[in-house]
């Protein structure tokens, strides 16, 4: 991205989506090695997932689980199978990347969510792979997700019927 778009970019997390979140875990933790961050569960109006947030050294994998059938990582599961949900990179000029982004075509599933400490987006889900890309942009060198600004991500998603 920044030979491209001239704007500076990491890899933030990669969002892995799971069966059995406790089965994940003896692999990514007990065999691989990763250490455990936190656990967090999410609910929206009908859907709900369990994750859990892995240091991977550099970046972070983060575990997520549906909680029933109508859950946005359930019907992803469903829809594509188990395994790398989204891609969430890092980015220094949020604004800019979304107005590069849309002039090339590409569109949002959300919002820029704005919270305490960083700013997100989420792209739609390309039909061909699967894949959704999240850009973050973080407002202080410790930023961390807010439980209010997963809580808007998620209703934004149920909203939009994304996945």
């Amino acid at each position: 991205m920044k030979k491209l778009y001239k704007l500076p970019a990491r890899i933030d997390h990669i969002a892995i989506a799971v069966v059995d979140l406790d089965e994940a875990l003896f692999l990514y933790e007990g065999i691989l090695g990763f250490e455990l961050l936190k656990k967090r569960e999410v609910k929206g109006e009908f859907s709900g997932m369990i994750a859990a947030e892995l240091d991977a050294h550099g970046f972070n994998i983060v575990l997520i689980q549906g909680t029933g059938e109508t859950s946005q990582v359930s019907q992803y599961v469903n829809e594509y199978g188990p395994g790398v949900q989204h891609i969430a990179i890092e980015v220094e000029d949020m604004d800019s990347l979304v107005e590069t982004l849309e002039s090339k075509g590409m569109e949002f599933a959300t919002n820029i969510i704005n919270g305490k400490n960083l700013m997100q987006i989420f792209t739609k889900r390309n039909r061909n792979c699967g894949m959704m890309f999240e850009f973050i942009k973080k407002l202080n060198s410790d930023s961390e997700f807010e439980k209010n600004s997963i809580q808007d991500l998620f209703e934004q998603l149920e909203a939009n019927g994304a996945y």
